[in-house]
């Protein structure tokens, strides 16, 4: 463990529980690691405000959001990637013009997370917290990220050839693709963030479990797959561990310090 100075884990999937909580065992875990010198740290594809309430719990040094395109160190933010409103309605109206002019599209912004979706996703899973809802007519604010539900594959590729300013990824759990800056991922951030916390990529343990954690994990000293993740993140990762829903991360790290 002497080898690491920050450990990173995705939320979703990794550190939370298929019932979106950290659980005792997990966060005792971590303390004591903290009180081995490590920091702590989260990537996430959610928006800051829909991480909010984890955030608060862990306390993280590290909170790279929206996919890599905000950046805090230690309460400060670092690093930020945003559309300008022009592009971000420019954006918009390609997804339309591929997907229907009803295609559910969620926004990121520094302040807070939109969407349009026919169902309320607060009724879904409260863990997204105060989301909100516009029809995204005349959107006025910068993005950080766009995700767009994209049914057929040749739209996906369409949309994809159409933004090619974009950096996009598909999440595993569904059909919506992530689009932020071109250059804008989890593996980018990590660099941005070492640097600003003066720490090598190689002095990172990082845990994820999704399409769009498979960069960050080959970067990294080491690369860990939670056993729940989809085969493309285990080919890609020094280690596999317990699922989310089994303490695989408190498992591994108890081992780990004896």
């Amino acid at each position: 463990m002497e080898t690491y100075r920050l450990l990173l884990f995705d939320l979703d999937g990794t550190l939370l529980c298929s019932d979106k909580r950290i659980t005792g065992r997990t966060l005792q875990a971590l303390q004591k690691c903290r009180e081995k010198g490590m920091m702590i740290g989260v990537s996430t594809s959610r928006g800051e405000g829909n991480a909010l309430p984890f955030i608060k719990e862990l306390r993280p040094d590290i909170l790279i959001a929206s996919g890599g395109a905000l950046i805090r160190y230690r309460g400060e933010y670092i690093y930020r990637a945003e559309f300008t409103p022009e592009r971000t309605r420019q954006i918009i109206a390609a997804a339309r013009s591929v997907c229907g002019m009803d295609c559910e599209i969620t926004i990121d912004t520094v302040d807070a997370h939109y969407w349009n979706y026919r169902d309320n996703p607060k009724k879904l899973d409260k863990s997204w917290g105060d989301s909100i809802y516009t029809d995204f007519r005349d959107f006025g604010q910068c993005a950080l990220k766009m995700c767009v539900e994209i049914l057929d594959d040749g739209d996906a590729r369409r949309l994809r050839e159409m933004l090619e300013d974009c950096d996009c990824i598909r999440f595993s759990d569904g059909y919506w693709y992530k689009f932020t800056k071109k250059g804008v991922t989890k593996e980018e951030a990590i660099l941005k963030a070492c640097a600003a916390c003066g720490i090598g990529a190689e002095e990172v343990m990082a845990f994820g479990d999704d399409y769009a954690d498979v960069g960050m994990l080959r970067l990294c000293g080491r690369g860990i797959a939670m056993g729940n993740a989809i085969d493309e993140v285990k080919a890609a990762t020094d280690f596999v561990i317990g699922s989310n829903d089994e303490d695989g991360i408190a498992v591994y790290l108890e081992s780990l310090m004896g």
